[in-house]
């Protein structure tokens, strides 16, 4: 399979991560240890770092935007202000799981219906799609779900079931709750701190129960899994399994990991990973 996204190298608080044909060295705040090769890091096209504010060191260099192909989905990536690009790779192995899982019970005879929450450009999304289920994709940001449906459009995904929202993730499910609207999957990677499309505040902290309470108002009589993700410090494995075990006490199996950026000789941990599987 081909996979466009390399971790060159890590340390000393930075990842140096390869994009296709485009290099680039930005912050990554788990990686305490030494650069395996830090003379190499010169090569790059660009940097990004954010002391002092954000700043992008040699962004002329990179094209406004590119594509690129992992875990078998096609993205388009272009450089942002805040030093992403569109994409969250240590995703990859889910992405690859929600495939999977949801093909494997749409080939038994099941139609499967699937939420995606807080979606960002649509990995997820795409994976639910490719696996044979028709989909949800709700984001706060009207730009970001634009940016989700042309990685649809790329991944020859444009005329399958796929309703684009963007929407305050609380506001909608309430909504659809009513409405008795089900879904079979639902995914979730919500913002340790972000804003809804009018203005909501949203803190993990203090929301992310809410939320769970939420999904179970969605959720149908037969589902088929809960897939929790965060990128939040002090979030553990553990902490999310308790979370999962507690909402989902019917799910036949909660599994967990941490996301990781795999290199070939150091791997960066990148959040962690929940799944209530039913």
């Amino acid at each position: 399979m081909i996979d466009d996204y390399e971790l060159i190298d890590s340390g000393g608080g930075r990842k140096y991560e390869k994009f296709g044909q485009v290099t680039l060295v930005r912050p990554c705040s788990q990686a305490l240890w030494q650069p395996g090769n830090p003379s190499s890091w010169k090569k790059a096209l660009a940097t990004f770092d954010r002391e002092d504010g954000n700043h992008w060191h040699g962004r002329n260099s990179l094209p406004n935007q590119w594509n690129i192909t992992t875990a078998g989905i096609k993205f388009k990536l272009s450089g942002t202000d805040f030093g992403h690009l569109g994409i969250f790779p240590e995703q990859r192995d889910q992405w690859k799981w929600i495939k999977k899982t949801i093909g494997e019970a749409v080939q038994s005879g099941r139609k499967i219906s699937a939420l995606n929450l807080f979606a960002y450009s649509g990995g997820s999304t795409m994976a639910s799609s490719l696996g044979g289920a028709e989909v949800c994709h709700l984001d706060a940001s009207k730009g970001m779900v634009q940016w989700a449906r042309e990685n649809a459009a790329l991944n020859g995904l444009k005329d399958k079931p796929i309703r684009w929202i963007v929407d305050d993730a609380h506001k909608f499910m309430a909504r659809e709750a009513r409405r008795n609207r089900k879904y079979d999957v639902v995914i979730l990677d919500p913002p340790t701190f972000g804003r809804g499309a009018n203005g909501e505040m949203y803190k993990i902290e203090r929301d992310l129960a809410t939320t769970f309470e939420l999904v179970k108002g969605v959720m149908s009589d037969n589902p088929l899994f809960v897939l929790f993700s965060s990128h939040t410090p002090g979030l553990s494995q553990i902490v999310a399994e308790n979370i999962l075990r507690q909402q989902f006490p019917k799910a036949k199996v909660i599994e967990s990991g941490e996301m990781l950026l795999e290199g070939k000789e150091v791997s960066c941990p990148s959040g962690v990973y929940c799944r209530a599987i039913f």
